[in-house]
């Protein structure tokens, strides 16, 4: 049994095996209906518990069929229908419970200290399917894209991030550790990433590049990620941001200063951030990629399964 919670704590070796599993996956699935299962049937009989504590489009139809293609079902519970540390019951005492009934659990989360915890005392594997600080599923997901559509390994490639300094980035951070590719981020000043995601790059001996002009960052670039200005839940002040982040548009002024064959990569939805041209244009591989996240999410829970095939 394996935890799936942040890509920095997961062996790069582990990470390797998760997406070439999900290649051979994926080509083996080409002429199969969307519910039917697998050949090989891997989790027939497990139950896979999941939980959302925000709002969920594609986290939760992805693990939705991902477990069903392997065999398994799953459940969805509701984060108000539990006691989830309240009204008499522990978090370690919902944990239990959760692992007598259930064989994995996929939280979706506005507290990383609520999926630490559940980690302690469940018996059962934890997937973190959005965490405040951090979005494993997502980024390993896209991984595998941006490998599929550029038919060579990440590490050969250029990757650029313009936005806000996120869950969605920190992911994407500890994965050009794990992966080994050279990451430029482009962001407006006040916006960089969290100390604690820079200490953990140098504690691992890495660099990053951060530029205050979205065109610096954005130079020879092989693909461009972005993601929402304004996240979920998020408390600031919404003139100011917009105000701040002008500058930082992905438009075809942007994408023209990357390579001529980059790709544009959203984890969705999209806000203000992108043009239409290029979110709907030859370059963007949106729907590819948020399709890919089924093929990703069965390996991850083979993973967590102990069942993924060396």
């Amino acid at each position: 049994m394996k935890h799936f919670i942040n890509l920095k704590d997961i062996p790069a070796s582990d990470l390797r095996k998760i997406v070439e599993d999900a290649k051979k996956r994926k080509i083996k699935r080409e002429k199969f209906n969307t519910l039917d299962v697998d050949r090989d049937n891997p989790l027939k009989g497990k139950l896979l518990l999941q939980m959302f504590e925000k709002a969920s489009s594609r986290t939760r139809l992805s693990f939705y069929l991902a477990i069903k293609q392997l065999g398994g079902g799953t459940i969805t519970l509701k984060a108000n229908e539990l006691h989830m540390g309240e009204g008499g019951e522990s978090l370690a005492d919902t944990a239990k419970i959760l692992s007598t009934y259930g064989d994995g659990f996929m939280l979706r989360t506005d507290s990383d200290k609520k999926i630490e915890e559940f980690s302690k005392h469940l018996s059962i594997p934890i997937i973190n399917g959005l965490s405040p600080s951090s979005h494993p599923t997502q980024v390993l997901s896209d991984i595998f894209t941006v490998e599929e559509i550029k038919k060579k390994p990440i590490s050969k490639l250029n990757i650029c991030w313009i936005g806000d300094s996120n869950n969605m980035l920190n992911s994407l951070i500890a994965a050009s550790v794990k992966f080994s590719f050279k990451l430029n981020i482009g962001c407006p000043k006040n916006y960089e990433p969290k100390k604690f995601v820079i200490n953990w790059l140098k504690k691992n001996k890495r660099k990053i590049n951060i530029y205050h002009d979205a065109k610096k960052a954005a130079i020879n670039a092989d693909v461009i990620f972005s993601d929402k200005v304004f996240s979920l839940n998020d408390k600031v002040n919404k003139a100011k941001k917009i105000k701040d982040f002008k500058k930082f548009k992905i438009n075809s002024k942007l994408m023209s200063v990357a390579k001529k064959d980059a790709i544009f990569l959203h984890c969705l939805p999209r806000g203000s951030e992108v043009s239409d041209d290029i979110f709907f244009g030859k370059q963007s591989h949106v729907w590819q990629q948020a399709l890919n996240r089924v093929h990703v999410q069965k390996s991850i829970l083979l993973y967590c399964f102990g069942k993924l095939l060396r």
